[in-house]
């Protein structure tokens, strides 16, 4: 089940359940949100990818719930960007590695460092955040 926290304004956060059926709905909620926010929908398609990798890593390796937040970006800023970070309750940064050819995982943190304007992870009273910024264009 998946738990909205707030959808309202320029900011948007569910809590979705450790379980394997959360990536499909956190993709859901966030593709209607920049949908709804009039983003452009190339912008949509790698945040969701994004946010897809990320929540799948939180799955693997956290056993509590998974967070997902967005910023809507700010009018007139010189570099319009979307802030999205996904949280888990383990504290232990992600590794980023290189996956060979025939590897069948190890690719989304290079997914995230190859498609954000910025990324990075910090640490929270329990767990961590991994967050991204994507350029807006036009």
């Amino acid at each position: 089940m998946i738990g909205v926290i707030d959808t309202e304004g320029e900011c948007a956060e569910w809590t979705f359940p450790a379980e394997a059926n959360s990536v499909r709905a956190a993709r859901h909620a966030v593709r209607g949100t920049l949908r709804a926010w009039g983003l452009d929908s190339a912008v949509g398609d790698v945040a969701v990818l994004l946010v897809s990798e990320l929540v799948t890593n939180s799955l693997r390796y956290a056993s509590g719930p998974i967070g997902v937040r967005m910023v809507r970006p700010e009018a007139g800023g010189t570099v319009p960007t979307l802030l999205v970070e996904v949280s888990d309750p383990l504290p232990d940064p992600p590794t980023e590695r290189a996956a060979e050819p025939d590897d069948e995982g190890g690719r989304g943190l290079q997914l995230v460092a190859c498609s954000a304007r910025r990324w990075g992870t910090r640490r929270g009273r329990s767990g961590k955040t991994v967050w991204f910024e994507l350029a807006l264009t036009g």
